[in-house]
């Protein structure tokens, strides 16, 4: 295969490759960090793990060679947003103050994807400590994440590097987090799929271990996959949980909520889109129940920020000594903050503006958001809820705040943040499990996402119905770079 073949395939045909003895390992990865230097404009990986990630290449090669067993994801190339833990690589969370933190090991849910034979090849850059949903980063050794569809336009965030990478065809596939959208914001905006596994009340109910992993707040944060297809999701997914690859669903018979709130105050290019996939989702089987979930925004504006603001006073600062840096302070990161709108939010932070609200937020406010979810599922039958992963289309850069306002089908300024993150966060909130896959393009040649949030648990029916929906919608068309 050539490079640009070789950039154009799907983790799982590259699997397949490498196993057969069609590819060779150690030629994929040169082939894909060539493409990294060369698209670095974009800004969408912090440090590159060359050395390293040939050395096991050429490993994965010599099993090959030998015909000894290979792991599931022998060879596979993956990119990691740089607050998950890595041995061979800093974890800088995209900001100045741990630019040199160095982790002794990999994070527990990372090393799942090792030891199934995935290739670490960097790290991908983010919104500065997850704190955003541009990826619009002014730490210097990180820079502003750009879209590869339109380079003037953001590639959505926390996750927006890891988005960028997967979307610009420099890794296949790779690891993000999420809190309350930033895995499946920046999959709807970079025309991926990505799953926000289930949180729930923690302990069995949460999907992935959260150990070694720079927190915003233990409550609601997850790392979560993402490729550029739903097959390539459910096989990380196996490999990270050490259960069955997903197989896809049935369409026809499927019950899937379709909740109004979450539909208005959209833009109306993405509405089109939307409407032109329910339609064939429908013709292809699929039943549409009109139902919305009244009261659920209240719920969420007496819990969102309540935890997250909170939580981030301790876990923060737990995280540091845990990894071996207790002399930082959460005061000595906000002094280097580099991002004003992150700079804004530590400050808010260390103030403890949320701790008086904070015990009802999770003991009260919270178990009534997760059962008025339990309700809306279990009453009507629901296998799933749909909604538009994000109300706008990837918005132009803000090179000067990083978080600006932005208007919707020529209405009133609305804050950007907030409108992003308005359809993923309750789910988040509830702990919930999220996936975003492409819905379509606009004529311009944006991506659109389509989001499915499920029950606590329902992981495997989700990435399955998500199987399923990707059989009638496709993938979204490589953007159109020149290498």
């Amino acid at each position: 295969m050539n490079p640009a073949e070789q950039a154009e395939l799907t983790a799982s045909q590259a699997v397949d490759a490498i196993k057969s003895g069609r590819l060779s390992a150690e030629l994929y990865v040169k082939t894909l960090l060539e493409r990294a230097r060369k698209l670095a404009d974009l800004n969408s990986m912090i440090s590159l793990n060359e050395g390293a990630a040939l050395a096991a290449a050429r490993n994965i090669d010599s099993l090959v060679a030998k015909g000894r067993p290979l792991p599931l994801l022998a060879g596979l190339p993956i990119v990691v947003k740089d607050n998950i833990n890595t041995a061979d690589l800093p974890t800088t969370g995209g900001t100045p103050a741990l630019k040199d933190l160095r982790p002794k090991e990999n994070a527990p849910t990372l090393q799942r994807l090792v030891d199934a034979g995935a290739i670490i090849i960097g790290k991908a850059n983010m919104h500065e400590l997850a704190f955003g949903t541009t990826s619009t980063n002014f730490s210097p050794f990180a820079g502003v994440v750009r879209n590869p569809y339109d380079r003037s336009r953001v590639p959505g965030g926390s996750s927006g590097g890891t988005g960028a990478a997967i979307a610009a065809r420099i890794s296949p596939a790779g690891l993000g987090t999420d809190t309350g959208g930033s895995v499946r914001i920046p999959c709807s905006l970079c025309g991926i799929a990505g799953l926000r596994p289930s949180v729930g009340n923690g302990r069995d109910e949460r999907r992935y271990s959260g150990k070694g992993v720079l927190p915003i707040c233990h409550t609601r944060d997850t790392i979560g996959p993402m490729a550029r297809t739903m097959a390539d999701v459910a096989l990380l997914d196996a490999a990270i949980t050490g259960g069955p690859v997903v197989k896809a669903a049935g369409l026809a018979g499927l019950r899937i909520g379709v909740p109004s709130s979450f539909w208005t105050d959209t833009d109306a290019e993405v509405q089109a889109v939307m409407r032109s996939a329910r339609s064939k989702l429908q013709a292809a089987g699929v039943t549409f129940i009109e139902m919305d979930l009244p009261g659920l925004w209240e719920l969420d504006r007496k819990v969102s920020f309540q935890v997250v603001l909170h939580e981030a006073l301790t876990d923060i600062p737990r995280y540091l000594a845990e990894t071996g840096v207790g002399n930082i302070t959460l005061n000595d990161i906000h002094d280097q903050v580099a991002s004003p709108d992150v700079k804004g939010s530590l400050k808010e932070i260390l103030a403890g503006t949320m701790a008086s609200q904070y015990d009802d937020a999770v003991h009260v406010y919270r178990p009534r958001m997760q059962a008025l979810y339990a309700s809306y599922f279990g009453d009507n039958k629901l296998d799933a809820m749909m909604f538009p992963t994000t109300s706008l289309l990837a918005p132009v850069i803000d090179a000067v705040n990083g978080s600006s306002k932005i208007s919707i089908n020529g209405g009133p300024l609305v804050d950007t943040f907030a409108t992003m993150i308005r359809n993923s966060d309750p789910g988040s909130t509830a702990g919930m499990p999220g996936i975003s896959l492409p819905a379509g393009v606009t004529a311009s040649g944006l991506p659109v996402g389509l989001s499915l949030d499920g029950p606590i648990g329902s992981d495997p029916k989700l990435i399955g119905i998500g199987l399923a929906m990707e059989t009638v919608l496709g993938f979204a068309p490589p953007p159109r770079l020149a290498v």
